[in-house]
Order: structure tokens, then C-alpha cells, then sequence
């Protein structure tokens, strides 16, 4: 009979896979929206209407015959099948990411993104005025500065390609390199000293008006309050007039003669109008670190951006 021909022994019938194959596009549609947290917002990313972004999600749920998001009315939560594949999806961008930017770099120029994070303060008052300075001599490469007080950036994830970290980085399979040594010292306008007089030693800060950092657990250096005790002769901690949860907000409280300041001396350029009062007494120092993931060793942005930093900081004030 026909049914026993070595033919169809040969020729088994194809196994019913195509339905759970994941296309690249709505992998790349589900990507956004999880990251995004709702179909506009994600749409907007990616140029595409919210009933196209969720026609491709509802899609791509159908197709692994499973929920990927919870739907609520503050937004889109991912379920638990929704958490393994955002995982593993975040991972392959991001590696296709880092590899699209290695062939960019073959060339002989240094090309391609490079993606910085650092502090607030580090980023807008010392970096931000300098970059321009590397924009100049790289303009193939795609510079964007993160500032983060409220977390550390996951390079290895690349949320980040480097950072200029001002701790030592805790994670073990990132490549770190010591920048500088950041030192603090306290500072004052003119107009404040005019009014209020000069501090002569450190237990004269119980007269003076302080601006400190603000109650938090994510300060971006330990210690960052040390000018409420240093020399205080009450036993008891000062209060301060102002806590503001931002070194770069002190700065400018500090600039427009509010109070004095503790400060990291890279924050006080030539013109900023400040004085350094109590030269002698000196908060902790922090080191700074250059950090970058172990794929990225070769990488030539990295370099030149590396020696460019290593440039600019032997010819800062620190």
C-alpha cells in the first residue's frame, strides 16, 4: 500500500513549529514597551501608532500562547513569563548593540555611541563644560552623559558603556582604572563673609549658616555631611539652614550667599566667585574611578575618551 512506501517513511510531515517562532520585530515592539511601561509611550519611541504596538504585543503573546504584561489603568506591568523574556531580550539587544559598535569601530577612526555615567554634580559641573573639547577632536563618536544620584547604571547590561564612579566599584567583572582623588574643603560668597564674617576655626561654624546634603540613602559619596560635626563644641550635630539632596543645588545655595558649603574642590572653577574659608580643614577624600566592562578592553572610543579624561584632569583642580 502507498502508506508503507519508503517515501513516506523518508518524508515525515513537518513538525508544527512556525506559530511559536519570535519575530525580531515584535521582540524589538515588546522591548520598548517594557521598558517604556505603556504602548503610547513605547509608540512614541518607536514611531508607530499605540493600536500598532499593541496589535504586535498581542501578536507575540498568541504566538508563545502566553501573557506577557498585566494591563492596569496606571499602566502595563510585566507578568512573570514577561520578566524571563524582557531578560533575555535585554540581553541580546544589548549584545547587539556592543557588537554593532565594534564593526563601526573597525574603521581607523574612532567611531560609534559612547554613553557616560556619572554623578549629577561630576557630570554637570566638571564633565559637561569639557566635553565639548572631545566632541571637537572625535566627531564620529555619539557622546551622552547620564547623571545618576539615585543609582548606579548597570554596564554590564549596557544600560552604560562607561562611568566615572566616585567609589570604588563593587562589581567584580568590570575593568576599573583610579582617576584622581577628590578632595572637599568649605566654601563661601564674598557677599555671605561680608555680612556674616569669616570663619577662623572650625568651632566658628556654630555661629554660621550651613547648606548640607539632604536626609537620603542614596548620597553619592559616604560622609557627605561632615561639616555638621567637624569641630562642632556643643557635642550635639548643627542644623543646618538648608538640606538640599543635590551637590550641584548646594553649589549654587552656596553661590548666592545662602550659607557656607562643603564642596568638592573640581566644582569651583576659576570664575565662580567663591571663597575657601578654613583652608586648613578638609572633608574626606573620595576616589574617583574610570570603569568600563571587560568586552569593551579594545574598544577605541573607550580609549580616547579614557586619555582625554586622564588630559583634562591633570590640568583641573582637585
Amino acid at each position: 500500500m502507498a502508506a508503507n512506501t519508503p517515501t513516506d517513511i523518508l518524508m515525515p510531515k513537518p513538525p508544527r513549529e512556525a506559530k511559536h517562532r519570535m519575530d525580531w520585530d515584535k521582540l524589538r515592539v515588546f522591548h520598548a514597551v517594557a521598558e517604556a511601561g505603556s504602548f503610547t509611550h513605547a509608540g512614541e519611541m518607536l514611531n508607530l501608532s499605540q493600536s500598532a504596538v499593541s496589535r504586535q504585543i498581542g501578536a507575540l503573546e498568541e504566538s508563545l500562547s502566553a501573557t506577557l504584561f498585566h494591563r492596569h489603568a496606571r499602566g502595563l506591568i510585566l507578568t512573570e513569563q514577561g520578566e524571563l523574556l524582557f531578560k533575555t531580550v535585554r540581553e541580546v539587544f544589548g549584545k547587539l548593540a556592543m557588537t554593532e559598535a565594534m564593526i563601526a569601530e573597525a574603521k581607523d577612526k574612532p567611531t560609534g555611541p559612547l554613553a557616560i555615567t556619572t554623578t549629577v554634580a561630576f557630570g554637570t559641573t566638571w564633565l559637561a563644560p569639557r566635553i565639548r573639547r572631545f566632541i571637537e577632536i572625535y566627531p564620529d563618536i555619539d557622546v551622552t552623559i547620564l547623571v545618576d544620584d539615585e543609582r548606579e547604571l548597570d554596564l554590564t547590561m549596557r544600560e552604560a558603556d562607561v562611568a566615572i564612579r566616585l567609589r570604588r566599584p563593587r562589581q567584580p567583572d568590570l575593568i576599573q582604572r583610579h582617576l584622581v582623588t577628590v578632595r572637599w574643603h568649605v566654601y563661601a560668597s564674598p557677599e555671605y563673609l561680608a555680612s556674616h564674617g569669616t570663619p577662623e576655626s572650625p568651632d566658628d561654624l556654630d555661629k554660621h549658616l550651613l547648606v548640607v546634603y539632604g536626609e537620603s540613602p542614596t548620597a553619592p559619596v559616604p560622609d557627605i555631611n561632615w561639616l555638621l560635626n567637624a569641630g562642632a563644641t556643643s557635642g550635639r550635630e548643627r542644623q543646618p539652614i538648608l538640606r538640599l539632596n543635590n551637590t550641584h543645588g548646594i553649589y549654587r545655595a552656596v553661590r548666592s550667599g545662602l550659607g557656607l558649603g562643603a564642596l568638592p574642590d573640581y566644582m569651583i572653577a576659576d570664575d565662580a566667585n567663591l571663597v575657601r574659608v578654613l583652608p586648613d580643614m578638609e572633608g574626606p577624600t573620595i576616589d574617583a574611578f574610570f570603569v568600563y566592562p571587560e568586552e569593551l578592553r579594545h574598544s577605541k572610543r573607550i580609549a580616547v575618551f579614557r586619555d582625554f579624561l586622564i588630559h583634562q584632569i591633570a590640568h583641573s583642580r582637585f
